[in-house]
């Protein structure tokens, strides 16, 4: 698996491409500076590896410890957060609930002190108009930031390959499904040794 540097540059090798390929694709420099600047984000500080202690989740600064209940949620390198669209849309979701947790909170607190400009169902009216009027922009940096994460999985999934082919051949890279499974009964089983073993202790004493 690639290290956090490599991803890193890998991330600014392909943004001169991705902005190309946006803008051929929408013909419009805001659409494509939104797309660039969300493959920009989505590599270095909003990729897959937000579920470990990685490069992308240290940038985060004072404010990493919002991943922390992320990364005790999932498993590395799981579905959930290398897949592709469920990956990204699940970050996004998971940020997304934070932040309006976050503006509610403070609209509560504006509106119990006399700040009728920050009552919460002026928020929610803002916030559901912006989703309207603003679908494209918002799509731009959804896959802008999905892009980011693709190619954060393409480059695990070749360096892994790579690895095995190096190491075992074309017969362990067949192999691959094979021995994973292997070695999940065989942890299974030895959970289930250690969980029996620890009940007859606990019946003796």
């Amino acid at each position: 698996m690639p290290s956090g540097r490599t991803h890193d540059r890998i991330t600014l090798w392909a943004l001169p491409w991705v902005t190309g390929l946006a803008f051929v694709q929408t013909h419009n420099a805001n659409l494509t500076l939104l797309v660039a600047g969300g493959f920009i984000f989505g590599g270095l500080m909003f990729g897959p590896d937000l579920d470990i202690y990685s490069r992308q989740y240290q940038r985060w600064g004072l404010l990493r410890w919002i991943w922390i209940p992320y990364q005790k949620s999932l498993r590395h390198r799981s579905f959930l957060s290398h897949g592709p669209i469920i990956g990204t849309s699940l970050r996004v979701l998971y940020l997304g609930c934070i932040a309006v947790t976050v503006v509610l909170f403070s609209a509560l607190v504006g509106e119990k002190l006399g700040n009728k400009s920050w009552s919460w169902q002026i928020f929610c009216q803002t916030w559901g108009r912006s989703l309207l009027v603003y679908q494209r922009e918002i799509l731009a940096v959804f896959w802008g930031l999905e892009l980011a994460a693709m190619t954060h999985y393409l480059s695990d999934w070749s360096g892994s390959t790579y690895k095995r082919l190096r190491s075992s051949g074309i017969l362990g890279l067949l192999m691959h499904g094979k021995i994973n499974k292997r070695q999940a009964i065989a942890e299974r089983r030895r959970r289930l040794r250690a969980k029996t073993s620890t009940n007859r202790r606990k019946q003796r004493s």
